[in-house]
């Protein structure tokens, strides 16, 4: 409300206060925001004489069905946040379409038309679902590689076996056959030959980069072994020569006897 001055300009400033528009005191009373499309709205007011009722909402996601509880005041965004713990996708995830329109994070339910027992269909993201399924194809590389790392290990742990055995029998002065520590060699080189073939990552390589050193440990030790083992002379094991003594044994023969008949007349 505008007060006249008593001044004798007070006229003068009354008409030409009077000719200007009124939009700088309406500005000052309206608040407005910006949604997130862009559109420019009336802001909702904080207070409310009465509460907002709370809707029973249809949510569709595909061939699944929801029925959740929400402020009529709220956001598609808070719904989306409340649909998280029920569907497991996060609110980035989702899209919410009502009357077959998407709708905006900061639209509000009531002011879209929602009402109780509206239908509200959800729909995941497509770029959502081409992230899963990446995910998806890399932890099944990474549980392969995971898995084929774990049988090298399994056969490496039989060749260091093998390995120590030699090492303890070269160092008691017993010689070992030259093929013996050869094919454990190649044995072990084909073992890093598949490693190479493998592909990891994080964790898995590490694993790989472990089992890797293994191979090449075990590789050096057996030609050290090799070495040492040539420089080991052959232990012969001579026997003392016993004659062979035979029993003699003494047959008898038996004694000849004549039968005498007699004769009856």
């Amino acid at each position: 409300m505008m007060k006249r001055r008593s001044n004798a300009n007070g006229r003068a400033r009354d008409s030409a206060n009077n000719t200007t528009p009124s939009s700088t005191s309406v500005d000052e009373e309206v608040a407005w925001e910006m949604r997130p499309g862009g559109m420019l709205v009336q802001k909702r007011g904080e207070k409310s004489d009465a509460p907002a009722p709370n809707l029973r909402l249809r949510i569709a996601f595909g061939a699944l069905r929801y029925e959740i509880s929400a402020s009529a005041q709220s956001t598609f965004g808070e719904l989306k946040k409340v649909l998280t713990a029920e569907t497991g996708l996060q609110p980035g995830e989702q899209r919410l379409l009502f009357r077959g329109k998407e709708r905006e994070n900061g639209e509000y339910l009531d002011m879209c038309g929602v009402k109780d027992r509206s239908k509200v269909v959800l729909v995941e993201d497509p770029a959502s679902i081409e992230r899963r399924a990446v995910e998806m194809r890399r932890n099944a590389k990474i549980q392969a590689a995971h898995r084929a790392i774990l049988d090298v290990s399994r056969e490496v742990d039989k060749l260091a076996e093998q390995v120590s055995a030699i090492e303890k029998s070269i160092s008691n002065g017993v010689k070992v056959p030259e093929l013996q520590i050869t094919t454990l060699i190649e044995m072990l080189m084909r073992l890093a030959i598949k490693l190479d073939n493998i592909s990891a990552e994080g964790d898995a390589s590490a694993q790989k980069n472990l089992q890797g050193k293994r191979v090449q440990k075990c590789v050096e030790s057996l030609d050290v072994l090799k070495i040492s083992n040539a420089k080991v002379k052959p232990v012969v094991v001579t026997t003392k020569w016993e004659p062979v003594v035979t029993t003699k044994w003494e047959t008898f023969d038996p004694p000849t006897t004549t039968a005498q008949w007699e004769f009856f007349d």
